[in-house]
């Protein structure tokens, strides 16, 4: 028997977040583990009368292909993907791994010729989604895996998850459509305006967003959600960060995160771990030394790191930014093959100007 709130949650990714209808060309991505997920959310996509193809990876696929492929094969983008990413017009991803540090000890170089080669596929997919050919969403199955990143048992784990989703409230959908509505009152304000000061403990950043604009993220591309976002100008990053909490990617964790930036470009990156990894990746390609997303959490059921980027980038009180290729609908003209989001928890002794006005102190906006 499936757990009641997996089908609730499946009801919110297919109603809310995709807004799956009929003749839809739905791809769901996942691991076998998530097959509980996968299988709720199948049933959900065929009776609303999608076209819905499932794609299961196996865990330890992509250690054996950075383990033996040659350059070429690196390099490789195959037709289907990118036919895929050109015809889909809805996409789920399921976060499922049980190794989450399966890529740990490959060579970064292997890492960025990759993210490289299918830079292609990420620009036409942001693209899309901006022009809203493509509605996408990515979350999270509970595995032991995660819930050991996190310091939880399993259970506890499902429980976190849920509570975050709010899929055990009476009327989750309302409350996602209620956090649209809030958040509102946050897109307004960051929007009027243009030039931004944050500053916490070994940070002190200045940037700009004249012209671009910011998305309310409310249960739509993740799930779940809490987010209010933009793309810097490019060149407006002046001053320097430190990140609160270690950060990954591809599996590989760096702590003690401090950026030094310079009219909008990484001029210093510095680590207690992790340090080569992180310089790395910053040198993949121009766009990977700036930043490409500006961005506040405000999902007050997350207060928890857990070693999720879906999970932790949303923590109420906290802000990321990202280093690397920005959205176009926000105005970003960033491309990179990296995105890299990085949390600087503003909950205590945090604080964040805008045009000179205090507008944010101590995770909470002063609205």
């Amino acid at each position: 028997m499936i757990d009641p709130r997996m089908e609730t949650l499946a009801d919110i990714l297919v109603r809310h977040s995709l807004r799956l209808r009929a003749g839809d060309l739905f791809i769901i991505r996942s691991g076998p583990s998530a097959a509980p997920l996968v299988k709720a959310v199948y049933q959900q996509a065929i009776k609303a009368g999608a076209n819905t193809h499932v794609h299961l990876g196996l865990d330890g696929l992509s250690e054996l292909f950075y383990k033996y492929a040659s350059p070429r094969q690196l390099r490789y983008v195959s037709p289907l993907s990118l036919y895929e990413i050109k015809n889909a017009t809805a996409q789920l991803s399921i976060i499922s791994e049980e190794n989450t540090k399966a890529l740990t000890h490959v060579d970064p170089k292997k890492i960025a010729m990759v993210s490289l080669a299918h830079q292609r596929v990420s620009r036409i997919f942001l693209e899309r989604a901006a022009k809203q050919e493509l509605r996408w969403c990515l979350t999270q199955y509970p595995t032991n895996a995660a819930a050991q990143d996190a310091d939880m048992s399993l259970d506890e784990y499902e429980q976190f998850l849920f509570d975050a989703a709010h899929a055990t409230a009476k009327q989750p959908l309302r409350y996602w459509k209620t956090m649209y509505t809030k958040q509102e009152k946050i897109k307004r304000l960051l929007d009027s305006k243009t030039t931004f000061r944050i500053t916490a403990k070994d940070t002190d950043l200045t940037l700009k967003t004249t012209g671009r604009t910011w998305i309310n993220c409310y249960g739509r591309e993740n799930f779940p959600d809490g987010e209010v976002f933009t793309g810097p100008i490019e060149t407006s990053a002046d001053g320097h960060i430190r990140y609160s909490f270690p950060i990954s990617h591809g599996g590989r964790e760096v702590h003690d995160v401090t950026l030094t930036f310079s009219k909008g470009k990484v001029v210093k990156a510095e680590a207690s771990q992790g340090e080569a990894f992180l310089k790395a990746m910053i040198a993949m390609d121009p766009g990977a030394q700036r930043l490409g997303e500006f961005a506040f959490g405000t999902n007050d059921g997350i207060t928890r790191y857990t070693k999720n980027t879906l999970f932790d980038e949303k923590i109420g009180g906290t802000m990321h930014l990202a280093l690397g290729s920005g959205y176009p609908e926000t105005g970003s003209t960033n491309k990179s093959g990296l995105h890299w989001d990085m949390v600087c928890d503003l909950r205590k002794d945090g604080c964040v100007t805008a045009d000179g006005d205090l507008i944010f102190k101590n995770g909470r906006f002063l609205v």
